[in-house]
């Protein structure tokens, strides 16, 4: 019998710390775990399952404005966040609960406290209690964080935006990565008026730059305020509103400020020093390619180890992790190629390669089409959709492919099976059509747009 009262110990209920703990148990370890907000962590209650749930609630006005198009007798009225919002969060407690149920069929302790490291095998619980584990496991993850800037607690962050009551008139969105992008969307949708103020040249930086511009057209199509080289100065209050001065001179009031401006690692009081773990500057735990720390005994998963910020990515870092200590298997961890999604409207889809990043690389040929969509076209409606390939002149191998379309998460999911298993463009190419779709274009384009 061992000497600790876990072999494994977990600091964290999200998806990578639910993951790896039952990973765990199912190899044979008995597992405690720790968590001092609501289990599922920032995805399930206040990240990617209810935005996803909101963008679905957003899209309906004009879903039904484009049937009156073809024909239907609709009309969308208003949107009710009250009728909404209820449904939401029934939601989010119905899949905790799924959480809780799935730790204790594993057989797992569940800890409802907050736990501090105390040194490399004992955790201390805010209810009291003191536990030893042969092995510490951190997922604790990140939240959002507000500029320094005076009275910058009058404005929200996203974790806010679940908890409202109401749904204001005005909003003015500070930011310009993926969750300040997907907000406009979804706010304008619910029939709010969305400024958004992004202090950089474009949009989405990171991501594909014609990717990024085709996104921010839409914004300004969708009537998004979007204005990017401009950044806040000074809010104050101004009665139910929030006066806010922009760095370009103007003055203007709205009913809410949402900060989207960033996340940080959720390690400040986790004893990191105590225990022998180092951070880096962001607060973030420094680890290796197994996902250990710099305590023989501590790893790290997920977004409080800064290194891919993604869900599905803690869930495949909390696998690995659970292989290499408890089934004598170590296993790295693959961020290569990782497809992701940018919940936009309409959406991005992206993996590998950006043509900036790829050109910078190697020469490259990219193969692009733009193109107004069947169903749109239809009814007039003067939207576009892009489809793009940048391709390896040297190996053929397809580096990176970007889709913004509608429901492009559910194609790049698929298209990132064949870039991860290294398709030549010729493998696109020998690969049928399926007529009439959108992401056809993907098989069909034979010469390059362009190369260097």
């Amino acid at each position: 019998m061992s000497d600790y009262d876990y072999d494994l110990f977990v600091i964290g209920g999200g998806s990578g710390g639910v993951r790896a703990a039952r990973q765990s148990a199912a190899a044979g370890a008995r597992v405690g775990l720790a968590e001092s907000s609501r289990m599922g962590g920032t995805c399930v209650i206040r990240g990617c399952v209810p935005k996803k749930i909101m963008v679905f609630a957003s899209t309906y006005r004009e879903s039904l404005a484009e049937a009156q198009q073809y024909g239907w007798s609709v009309d969308a009225g208003d949107f009710d966040w009250s009728v909404f919002a209820p449904k939401m969060r029934a939601e989010l407690d119905r899949l905790e609960a799924v959480y809780r149920k799935l730790l204790l069929n594993s057989d797992i302790t569940i800890h409802d406290a907050r736990a501090v490291l105390k040194d490399a095998n004992t955790v201390e619980l805010s209810t009291g209690k003191t536990v030893t584990a042969k092995t510490i496991l951190i997922a604790t993850g990140g939240h959002p964080v507000r500029p320094p800037l005076p009275n910058a607690e009058l404005g929200m962050v996203s974790d806010d935006i679940f908890l409202m009551e109401e749904l204001p008139k005005s909003i003015l969105i500070i930011g310009g990565g993926y969750i300040a992008c997907e907000f406009a969307f979804i706010l304008k949708g619910m029939g709010v008026e969305v400024t958004q103020y992004y202090r950089g040249e474009q949009i989405l930086r990171g991501f594909d730059g014609e990717a990024r511009g085709l996104i921010a057209e839409s914004m300004h199509e969708a009537g998004i305020e979007l204005h990017v080289g401009t950044d806040i100065a000074a809010m104050e209050k101004d009665g139910a509103g929030i006066r806010v001065s922009a760095t370009t001179g103007s003055e203007r009031t709205f009913d809410k400020v949402l900060f989207a401006t960033g996340r940080k690692p959720n390690t400040d009081g986790l004893g990191l020093e105590a225990a022998g773990v180092k951070a880096g500057v962001k607060g973030e735990v420094i680890v290796d390619e197994y996902s250990a720390t710099s305590a023989p005994s501590i790893y790290a998963i997920g977004d409080v180890t800064d290194r891919v910020q993604l869900t599905p990515v803690a869930i495949r870092e909390g696998m690995a992790f659970a292989q290499t200590v408890f089934r004598d298997n170590p296993t790295p961890v693959d961020h290569e190629l990782i497809p992701s999604a940018v919940f936009t409207q309409p959406e991005l889809g992206t993996v590998g390669l950006s043509e900036e990043d790829a050109r910078a690389q190697e020469p490259i040929e990219v193969y692009a089409t733009s193109f107004r969509p069947m169903r749109t076209q239809f009814i007039g409606k003067t939207d576009k959709v892009l489809m793009k390939l940048i391709v390896s002149k040297a190996t053929r191998k397809v580096l990176g492919c970007h889709i913004v379309a509608p429901e492009a998460g559910e194609m790049i999911q698929l298209a990132g099976i064949a870039v991860k298993m290294g398709a030549t463009k010729e493998d696109f190419d020998r690969t049928v059509a399926v007529h009439p779709t959108m992401s056809e274009e993907i098989v069909t384009m034979r010469e390059p747009t362009r190369t260097g």
